[in-house]
């Protein structure tokens, strides 16, 4: 299970690879993601990138999530994939679900569906979306999204009445999981009560942490309890010197193996389910970090 109450679980977040522009290789993309289900990883998270323009700042040519995540579905046996985010506001709800379902399917049941509301006003107009009305796209576009991807799978029009005249295929075993990435332009307690969980992203502070956690806990509370998962992702520059001490860099860390493995912990401790790393360009290979952190960090954190 990607996501238990106190245990930590670690990803990678796709593409390892620096962020110049140039397109994706896959199958360089595969071996990595081979590599880190063999190292003990336990999620894969893949962007939804659209279009590329300058105010994005990584200038890397992405793959569409779902193509992505269907090779690496049928390239691994245990991995969990997770979008990070598909933007909701940017695709009509069916055509996620068509894709979601095929997905979960496609990888016996490994798929989370990671969902966003998109920031880039340029976007929204090449798309024909107003970006003023994103919060409400997003709340709309989630209910038929939820309601398709239920138990009944029930189709929803644009209205959010019923459609009793079609139905959604395939039916997979196991229900996806919908999580909320980001604050999707929403209030934590709307978050909690129709996600199963929520990705935010890292705090240089873990008080400031702390505090956010705190918040989500309350929010979960409010909405009738349970859990609900928090996750959040961390810039890596994992050094070959194991003893070597943390730095900050942006929205994350530099530091050898005995500090992650402390840093780790403490999350774990502050109520943090998971990790995604974003391997920032360092003077190590991508393969290496993965077997460090497979071999000498993930048993340091199991529990």
């Amino acid at each position: 299970m990607l996501f238990a109450a106190d245990r930590l679980s670690l990803g990678l977040v796709l593409p390892l690879q620096p962020r110049l522009p140039e397109d994706i290789d896959f199958q360089v993309q595969l071996d990595f993601v081979r590599r880190a289900e063999q190292a003990g990883f336990e999620a894969i998270w893949v962007r939804d990138v659209p279009l590329n323009n300058d105010e994005y700042p990584d200038p890397v040519g992405h793959s569409d999530p779902f193509v992505l995540l269907g090779a690496i579905a049928a390239s691994t046996s245990r991995i969990q994939l997770v979008t990070g985010a598909v933007v909701l506001t940017l695709r009509h709800p069916l055509h996620i679900a068509k894709a979601a379902l095929s997905l979960q399917s496609l990888s016996n049941n490994r798929f989370v569906l990671g969902l966003g509301s998109g920031d880039r006003p340029s976007e929204f107009r090449a798309f024909g979306r107003d970006f003023e009305n994103r919060k409400e796209l997003f709340r709309q576009n989630w209910a038929s999204l939820s309601a398709a991807l239920g138990p009944n799978q029930t189709l929803l029009d644009e209205g959010l009445s019923p459609l009793s005249e079609f139905a959604l295929r395939p039916r997979p075993a196991v229900q996806v999981p919908m999580l909320a990435v980001g604050s999707a332009s929403q209030s934590l307690e709307w978050i909690a009560r129709n996600a199963t969980g929520w990705a935010t992203y890292h705090r240089e502070l873990l008080p400031v942490q702390k505090d956010r956690i705190a918040l989500w806990h309350a929010a979960i509370a409010k909405s009738g309890g349970g859990f609900r998962s928090f996750s959040q992702s961390m810039n890596l520059d994992l050094l070959d010197d194991a003893a070597a001490p943390a730095t900050t860099i942006e929205l994350g860390y530099r530091c050898g193996r005995t500090e992650l493995v402390r840093i780790l912990s403490a999350m774990r401790e502050a109520g943090v389910h998971h990790v995604m790393f974003n391997l920032a360009p360092g003077r190590r290979g991508v393969a290496e970090v993965i077997d460090e952190i497979g071999s000498d960090v993930i048993p340091s954190i199991a529990v």
